[in-house]
């Protein structure tokens, strides 16, 4: 017999990036008593992980619960980014109902759209939340109307459009459902998740039935599963079978060693969790996503959507510079190796595979942005390795021609950039959809261009609008192959001989176009050290010394001014290098290099390329 456990509710907070999910979760955990009345308490708490905060992003779903009224409310603080959106689609599984945050300035984005139909596909109810209202520039009533046309967009049933629209600032901690009357606190919005998001039900004599949903990770006690209880109860100490939607062959006896449920931002030991609850399972080795733990007697699995695949490849490597190993505290193949591996009990949306060579691994995964956060996480944990240029998946349909992933981009620019934006675009075979007005004066531009258009873009994107355009992207199945693009116009400045440099060689060096290097850095032969204004490949000696002579003094070098170098960010770097280059990164440095340090055998390789390329024309 089914049963609604009333005392507790689950709800998943989705939405576009940077409108303020984890800020709205900071102020619901502060407004149900979680944090004792002189507790310090950092901005953003969900988001744990340095880069995280640093970045301002959230990277990995996170759980939490707050108590309102005597009921327990479960919360995660999901990713915005379409790169994490592999994170998005798994917790809804866990939840009764979502609240949309959309910014009342910025109204419905790409992503927001990507969320909502994944929450309307479920047939989970839907809580609007208008966020920041306190902006100057905010137009909660027309992001009103903006949401309803998309729920209109993305086929809702009578039910899902006639939601609850609750505006608020999470920034001030207020939320009120009357625009004319000040919030005064969060209530309005507990009350609104009270009344509108349903308590989960179940079968509370049934077997146990728990769907894994996420996975998390602890040093000292291994993989922890997260999920919520759809049947039954599950205790400590109790005998399950573990079995797979999509693996009927998986049938496992395993024992529950310790149960945990959520409260605030800490997780409470408990002996028994019952219908409708969230729960952290640890003791079980190789538990996984879509795993269903059930009672022995009738072992059933509950359905579970597949994960999407990775549209996007690097290739890592043991680091064979000649500067190698002398920045990195884990260096080897094996290091390398066991690092990606273990990424993997956290990370569902990566891959990765062996390769023919022991010293490199392939590694997928969903965009540019989700393996540049991996390859940051290494870099400080003392990794020394090198990546070599992104290059997205191919498949092939039945007829054996190529698909390639496409994506549909928006970007918001100030009118006066949008030609140079559609001309650049273009050259990267994308396909203007749409062209309108945006707010505050923007054009919102719709491309449909393939992934492999976007690599490397981000940057010239922000040179080209003055840093004033937003651009988004998100996924969008895959395609016919639409022709070859030539990423980069410019070629590059490269080191001729190993050494250390020095001023009177930049010095020459820097007519030829933009140095990466100042002074005093170590240098070897086949590095890159900067960008040719030209198209082509240059070779330079930057370790040149000025010859000293009776009439010439070592003073006059003092006099020679360099201008700064363009010191280049991780996501730079990956931007920048083309195929036939890597980037060599260390927990110190990031050195772009040619994948053939030889000159000679440099040449020779491209002479084979372009011999090639003309055979098969």
């Amino acid at each position: 017999m089914k049963q609604k456990r009333e005392d507790v509710r689950n709800i998943a907070i989705i939405a576009h990036v940077d409108h303020g999910k984890t800020t709205l979760v900071d102020e619901l955990l502060k407004q149900s008593g979680v944090f004792r009345e002189n507790q310090e308490i950092a901005e953003r708490v969900m988001d744990s992980g340095d880069i995280e905060r640093e970045r301002g992003i959230t990277i990995l779903s996170k759980n939490t619960a707050v108590t309102y009224k005597g009921t327990k409310i479960n919360i995660i603080d999901t990713p915005g980014h379409a790169d994490f959106g592999g994170e998005v689609e798994r917790v809804l599984k866990m939840v009764n109902g979502v609240v949309l945050v959309v910014d009342a300035f910025e109204g419905a984005m790409p992503q927001t759209k990507f969320v909502l139909r994944k929450a309307l596909e479920l047939k989970l109810p839907v809580i609007v939340c208008v966020n920041k209202i306190d902006r100057p520039e905010a137009r909660p009533e027309e992001v009103v109307d903006e949401v309803l046309e998309l729920f209109l967009e993305l086929d809702a049933d009578e039910a899902q459009l006639d939601c609850p629209f609750v505006f608020a600032s999470a920034k001030t901690g207020t939320a009120t459902l009357d625009l004319k009357e000040p919030g005064k606190s969060m209530i309005p919005l507990f009350e609104t998740i009270l009344d509108y998001i349903p308590a989960p039900e179940g079968d509370p004599e049934a077997g146990t039935q728990v769907l894994i949903s996420t996975i998390d990770y602890n040093e000292y006690v291994g993989r922890i599963g997260v999920g919520k209880v759809d049947n039954g109860s599950v205790k400590v100490n109790q005998e399950v079978v573990i079995v797979n939607h999509h693996d009927p062959d998986k049938s496992r006896k395993v024992k529950v060693s310790k149960l945990y449920e959520f409260d605030g931002l800490s997780k409470i030991d408990v002996t028994e969790a019952g219908i409708g609850s969230i729960v952290a399972i640890s003791g079980i080795s190789d538990i996984h996503i879509g795993d269903t733990l059930c009672s022995p007697e009738n072992p059933t699995p509950i359905p579970f959507q597949k994960i999407s695949e990775p549209t996007i490849a690097m290739h890592f490597m043991v680091n064979d510079s000649p500067l190698a190993g002398q920045e990195g505290k884990y260096v080897t193949s094996r290091h390398l190796r066991d690092r990606l591996f273990r990424e993997l009990n956290t990370d569902v949306s990566l891959r990765v595979e062996e390769t023919d060579t022991t010293e490199a691994f392939k590694v997928s995964g969903r965009g540019e942005l989700h393996l540049s956060v991996l390859i940051e996480s290494m870099r400080r944990e003392g990794y020394e390795f090198a990546v070599s240029k992104a290059e997205v998946l191919y498949k092939a349909d039945e007829n054996g021609k190529r698909l390639e992933p496409m994506e549909l981009c928006y970007i918001d620019v100030p009118e006066e950039f949008s030609g140079s934006v559609i001309e650049k675009l273009s050259q990267r075979k994308g396909e203007l959809q749409n062209m309108g007005a945006a707010s505050g004066g923007y054009t919102r531009l719709e491309f449909s261009i393939p992934s492999r258009g976007l690599i490397g873009y981000r940057g010239e994107f922000l040179t080209d609008t003055k840093g004033n355009g937003i651009m988004n992207s998100i996924f969008d199945g895959y395609g016919p192959y639409k022709g070859d693009i030539q990423y980069r116009k410019q070629g590059s400045l490269i080191a001729f001989e190993a050494g250390e440099a020095i001023t009177y060689g930049l010095y020459n060096a820097q007519e030829r176009g933009t140095l990466f290097i100042g002074p005093g850095e170590k240098v070897y032969s086949g590095m890159i050290v900067g960008q040719n204004g030209k198209g082509e490949d240059i070779e330079l000696n930057v370790c040149k010394k000025k010859q000293l002579t009776n009439t010439r003094s070592s003073s006059a070098d003092e006099a020679l001014r360099l201008t700064p170098p363009r010191v280049l960010s991780l996501e730079q770097a990956l931007e920048f290098i083309d195929t036939d280059e890597l980037l060599e990164v260390t927990p110190k440095s990031l050195r772009i290099r040619k994948k053939i340090l030889d000159p000679t055998q440099r040449k020779r390789a491209a002479m084979r390329t372009a011999s090639l390329a003309q055979n098969n024309q």
